[in-house]
């Protein structure tokens, strides 16, 4: 169903957002800021995720299980060179009662997410998911960094289900500048990700909005990459600076001028949201952490009205969870106890939303792999 404006622009031109727009319509409406335009692009974002992904939302248990890390990343707040982070590992014991609660609960899905934690060998987050994989029904998705061939066939293979990697940028320029390479390798997130594709993971990637140094054909150039990589995951949510980085310490030597620079703010990731559901009708898109964190009131409920499918409430247990400041202020949902898990139940059902069942596979998967 096409949406045309029923106000012509006096600046612009922007599209319509019922057909899948090229890199230019984007980049249009990332710029566009007319309340009444952008009401059309909600609308069309949410029609796209209710005809294709249906109305329920899916839940993914997040574990934190460690804020060990090996890399430098100029945003990061756990990044190897911060001595002023507190840093934890978490026993496979509990990470286990985790990823017990997860099955209480009734989620589809436990994500393990860390640092790239030279700890985390092969063997070890093998023998791991094994375990979930022997004691629960649950899918089982790692986000634990950039890791070798051996060690991502190793997982699939112990029966990992699914892998999350952002590739943060497409600008190779500025992926340099904030993505220090580890010693004596190259980075490239997206030939890790094909890889991940052919070894078999339902594959995850995505962006921050508004990163130091993003102008918006960067940004526009992004979004048009999630259907290019034929994702069946994609995450995104606003920069937050971290005090303790190079990025928030020196910001004049990453920061483009204003009008180049994009906002990282929540309107402007909510326009990044919309259009990836519009571009990827089929992938499973989250609520993320970083959307609570600057709006903890609405971010939830606007994020699954304009296009998001999926939630990760926060099962990391409270005394690691303050610990994994990958930026301040982080505002995790956590539901651990009943009474708040209760609570999340009731905003879904205000939003005409269910929370689904099973593991929620994205359709773009489920028709790869029948």
């Amino acid at each position: 169903m096409a949406i045309v404006s029923d106000h012509p622009s006096s600046h612009r031109s922007s599209s319509d957002p019922a057909r899948r727009p090229g890199e230019e319509e984007i980049l249009d409406w990332l710029q566009e800021d007319r309340p009444e335009r952008l009401e059309l692009l909600w609308r069309q974002a949410d029609r796209v995720r209710h005809q294709n992904v249906g109305d329920a939302v899916h839940l993914r248990g997040l574990i934190e299980i460690s804020n060990h890390c090996t890399r430098r990343c100029a945003y990061c707040g756990v990044r190897a060179p911060n001595r002023r982070a507190r840093r934890y590992r978490m026993t496979p014991q509990q990470i286990l009662e985790c990823v017990h609660l997860a099955v209480e609960r009734g989620f589809g899905t436990v994500v393990l997410q860390s640092g790239e934690d030279p700890r985390h060998t092969g063997g070890w987050v093998a023998d791991l998911v094994g375990r979930i994989k022997g004691e629960t029904p649950l899918a089982v998705t790692l986000s634990l960094g950039e890791r070798t061939a051996e060690d991502l066939v190793l997982w699939r293979q112990a029966g990992a289900d699914r892998y999350l990697l952002r590739f943060e940028t497409s600008n190779r320029e500025l992926y340099d500048r904030v993505h220090p390479p580890a010693k004596g390798t190259v980075s490239d997130r997206i030939a890790l990700l094909r890889l991940l594709r052919e070894i078999g993971y339902e594959v995850g990637s995505g962006i921050m909005i508004g990163l130091w140094g993003q102008s918006w054909q960067d940004l526009a150039t992004d979004i048009a990459l999630f259907a290019k990589l034929d994702l069946d995951m994609i995450g995104l949510g606003p920069y937050i600076p971290h005090p303790d980085t190079p990025m928030a310490q020196h910001p004049d030597r990453y920061r483009l001028p204003p009008e180049r620079q994009v906002p990282a703010d929540e309107l402007t990731t909510h326009k990044a949201l919309a259009l990836a559901r519009i571009l990827c009708p089929e992938v499973n898109i989250p609520a993320t952490t970083a959307m609570t964190t600057i709006n903890p009131e609405q971010g939830l409920e606007l994020a699954l009205s304009r296009g998001a499918n999926v939630f990760m409430p926060n099962l990391t247990p409270d005394d690691h969870r303050a610990r994994y400041t990958i930026y301040p202020s982080k505002t995790s949902l956590v539901h651990r106890d009943e009474e708040s898990y209760h609570h999340l139940q009731h905003r879904l059902q205000a939003l005409g939303r269910e929370v689904g069942a099973g593991r929620g596979d994205s359709v773009r998967y489920s028709r790869r792999h029948p």
